[in-house]
């Protein structure tokens, strides 16, 4: 459901303020001394909820979650992943903890105030930017670099000082993984960039990701679907247990994916695609100005409005108005969609899809479509999708697409789907997850709701407002 908008409504009655606006002021207060304890106000506010316990006072992560207790992961210290099906099953092996199911909300209100104890103690050292550190080697900062890691657990304390031994390269791979970023072990320029952003901007972060998911009305089912947009990841979860996990390429920055939610309603092999009207109007314009044999090249028609085709002579290509024809793309090898299309229909006509340049899928930065979602070895997820449908294996489904026919196949059941927006977030397990703004939405949305908190902070010390802060 969507979080009630705290103050007064037209009929004058109070409103309930959202619990994470709540959030923001405890921490704000706690910062400066109003408050004995953020993890007090985490408790208060978690007391006869079941989930999570709330966030240990230590000024650390949860002891009970510390990530220096846990092996590191086998996928850190995998090879490359060179396929489709080696890079889904090394994200796999990542973890099987979903980013998104009913008790994240919670999870990343404990994450966020367990930071704010953090960082009311100082939060973590800044490691000099040249600093550097070689295996085996003792280096001037190579104890900086431990207490970094120990203070969000991804280190054990007892592994406080010393030379860049094994302990010190797996505790760097736990803060790569956590990050998003490749778990080499070793302290690359991203890494070290990423250990030195302030305590305060992950406790930003978190509480962006909270704001979002109070707004967010999601029916959580048996099995669904979740894309991660600044994570680049789409995870299948059945049973409240990651069991899919795939690379994505989503929308680029000046045109970004989304947040939504919607139910999967299909799958079309050798789909053929329809151009938005707004790439036609620039993209394909432009095109066929520097090169009219441009659309038969790309085995590309021109339709009506009754599906007739249109000679592409006869267009004005000049892009000053909006397109009063279809550009449409046949299926094939050649098909922008590649050979999947994952329908769910939805307000944004976006779409999950494979895609045609598949070895976009080995690169890290993963923002490059006009907003759908591209899916890497989308055709297993497509088996996932139909797995109560006996007919439409794995096996069954290649060779459909071998024939090249177009075949739309419903659903006997629809999927769940969320595309999200967590820059941060905390899984079951505890460990706490960051990834970068790439949209620059989080300062954005924490902006639009800094005045509402500040009226509530206001209200708490006013005698006639007290009762609406609390």
């Amino acid at each position: 459901m969507r979080a009630p908008v705290g103050g007064l409504d037209l009929t004058g009655k109070t409103r309930q303020m959202p619990k994470c606006h709540a959030l923001i002021i405890a921490m704000n207060l706690f910062a400066m001394g109003l408050l004995p304890s953020a993890s007090a106000f985490a408790q208060s506010e978690t007391a006869g909820q079941a989930g999570p316990k709330a966030a240990a006072p230590s000024g650390t992560v949860p002891a009970a979650a510390n990530p220096a207790h846990a092996a590191v992961p086998k996928a850190a210290a995998a090879a490359a992943a060179s396929t489709a099906e080696s890079r889904s099953a090394a994200a796999l092996a990542l973890t099987h903890e979903p980013t998104f199911d009913e008790g994240t909300a919670q999870r990343i209100k404990d994450a966020a105030l367990s930071y704010s104890d953090l960082a009311v103690r100082g939060g973590w050292p800044t490691i000099p930017a040249d600093a550097k550190f070689a295996p085996g080697v003792q280096g001037p900062n190579d104890d900086l670099l431990r207490k970094r890691l120990i203070l969000t657990g991804d280190l054990a304390a007892d592994k406080a000082s010393g030379a860049f031994d094994q302990d010190l390269s797996d505790g760097v791979k736990r803060f790569q993984v956590r990050h998003g970023l490749a778990p080499t072990g070793t302290m690359t320029p991203r890494t070290l960039a990423a250990m030195n952003v302030p305590v305060q901007k992950r406790i930003r972060q978190l509480e962006a990701s909270l704001e979002r998911l109070e707004n967010t009305n999601f029916s959580f089912g048996q099995r669904y679907v979740v894309v991660n947009i600044p994570a680049a990841f789409a995870e299948a979860v059945e049973n409240d247990v990651v069991v899919r996990r795939y690379r994505v390429i989503v929308g680029k920055t000046e045109k970004p994916s989304p947040t939504l939610t919607a139910e999967i309603t299909g799958v079309v092999l050798n789909p053929t695609w329809t151009v938005p009207s707004s790439i036609t109007k620039t993209e394909i314009s432009a095109h066929m100005r520097k090169d009219p044999t441009y659309l038969s090249r790309m085995h590309m028609e021109v339709l009506d409005g009754h599906d007739n085709p249109i000679d592409p002579h006869s267009v004005d290509w000049s892009g000053a108005h909006t397109p009063n024809f279809t550009v449409r793309q046949q299926n094939g090898s050649f098909n922008a969609l590649g050979a999947v299309k994952i329908d769910m229909p939805n307000s944004y006509s976006v779409y999950m899809h494979d895609t045609n340049q598949r070895s976009l899928f080995s690169d890290d930065y993963r923002f490059d479509s006009h907003g759908c979602s591209r899916v890497d070895n989308v055709r297993d997820l497509a088996a996932w999708l139909l797995k109560d449908q006996p007919k439409w294996t794995r096996a069954a489904i290649d060779a459909e697409i071998a024939t090249g026919q177009h075949q739309e196949v419903a659903m006997a059941r629809k999927v769940p789907v969320a595309w999200i927006y967590l820059t941060a977030w905390m899984t079951k397990d505890q460990t706490i997850q960051f990834r970068n703004d790439v949209y620059n939405q989080d300062e954005q949305l924490l902006e639009a709701t800094a005045e509402e908190a500040a009226f509530f902070s206001n209200a708490g010390n006013h005698p006639l407002t007290a009762h609406m802060a609390q």
